[in-house]
């Protein structure tokens, strides 16, 4: 900054104020004619700038590229979830009859613990629930919860959940386990192609992936791109494409489940995984991962499918985004900048406190700002070490901005 002392600028400025018609062009040109080199502001005209700004030219922007960013799934942008958490506080409230959050740590004991995703089970008949005979407050968990992503995910024609089966041909299903991503972690969609879930039961480890085999699939439905879960692998730290095992279970012939990358939501048949998992431990017992649809009392069938994931300790997964992002080319030419307002930079007299810099000043730019018409801040670019500026050295400094 400088304070400027002349009475025959101030008053020139103060004649064009009141004249009701201000030019700014004439107020630069005022300023220019009695700030020093190093902090005269910039006219515009095309030519070398003088003072402390530049404005950016056509040929120093480039604006609406878009980058596909893909990043790991879960907290801390990690690929892979190999440890699993629920709440006892929410398991035991009237949502964890309807779904369980799993966490990434403890909650209990660890107050940094986020939601990576949340488990529930949907019966088309109610089943699993408690009945209305039995008990007349029964909010039909397992019904309210198929209803709701049969609305979501589903046509208005569809009745059902429907899975191809060995045939070929589309099977509905009654009874279907969801495992919902939580926004935060997928934000604008899962990597089709690029998740894996293992389960763990008493037939074994069983490893489920999508068949989309590319980034972009073909299938398209009221919640956007759908692809078929099946048996296979990912063939991670190898040059091979992901296997695919089977599409189906041998046992029922129906198939595994549903993938909507879009809405972070997987969707698997009860039936089929379960003939093909087996039983898994749940508070103490083995039972069975199909679920049951015993209506004398709450079954919380969605219990076994967490079992099943938390006994496998890995859940593979990624995210893409579509980035926006716009690239500023911050040119610097041989006498530009060679000079710095800090007020270390001259003595009190007005000669350099580096007696060098007589015959050769120089500068050393670590930061760029970009600022709006207004003047205003509104944003900073750091380089990563001080770069030396003389009229010697040209700089440019590229800047990406991601919104």
């Amino acid at each position: 900054m400088a304070l400027i002392n002349d009475p025959n600028i101030t008053a020139q400025i103060s004649a064009l104020a009141n004249s009701g018609q201000v030019d700014t062009n004439q107020i630069v040109a005022l300023l220019n004619s009695v700030l020093p080199a190093g902090q005269q502001i910039s006219t515009n005209t095309g030519g070398v700038t003088t003072g402390i700004y530049k404005r950016f030219g056509d040929f120093d922007k480039v604006n609406a590229k878009t980058e596909v960013v893909t990043t790991g799934l879960w907290s801390g942008d990690s690929g892979s979830l190999t440890t699993f958490f629920t709440s006892s506080t929410q398991a035991a409230q009237t949502s964890g009859q309807y779904y369980l959050n799993v966490y990434d740590k403890n909650p209990i004991i660890d107050s940094s613990a986020e939601i990576q995703f949340a488990v529930a089970y949907g019966n088309y008949n109610g089943y699993g629930s408690v009945d209305l005979a039995t008990d007349d407050s029964s909010v039909l968990a397992t019904k309210g919860t198929y209803a709701q992503y049969k609305s979501m995910l589903l046509d208005p024609t569809d009745t059902t959940f429907s899975f191809s089966n060995s045939s070929g041909i589309l099977t509905g299903s009654d009874e279907i386990y969801i495992i919902n991503v939580a926004r935060a972690r997928y934000r604008e969609q899962m990597d089709a192609g690029n998740w894996q879930l293992r389960l763990s039961g008493s037939n074994g480890m069983f490893h489920l992936i999508d068949d989309s085999g590319k980034k972009f699939g073909d299938t398209f439905g009221k919640a956007g791109r759908v692809f078929n879960v099946v048996s296979g692998g990912l063939n991670l730290g190898t040059q091979n494409e992901a296997t695919i095992n089977t599409t189906y279970d041998a046992g029922t012939g129906e198939g595994y489940g549903l993938f909507y990358p879009d809405r972070g939501i997987v969707v698997l048949n009860a039936k089929a995984i379960g003939r093909t998992v087996g039983d898994v431990r749940v508070n103490g017992s083995n039972v069975s991962l199909s679920g049951s649809i015993s209506t004398t009392s709450e079954q919380y069938n969605h219990r076994r499918l967490f079992a099943a994931i938390s006994g496998s300790n890995d859940f593979e997964a990624r995210r893409t985004e579509n980035i926006s992002t716009q690239h500023f080319f911050v040119r610097a030419t041989n006498r530009e900048f060679n000079y710095s307002n800090n007020p270390t930079y001259v003595n009190t007299d007005g000669s350099f406190t580096e007696p060098t810099f007589e015959s050769d000043p120089k500068t050393f730019i670590t930061t760029v700002g970009l600022l709006n018409d207004s003047n205003e801040l509104i944003a900073v670019a750091k380089t990563s070490q001080p770069i030396v500026k003389s009229f010697d050295k040209e700089v440019l400094i590229k800047v990406k901005l991601s919104f």
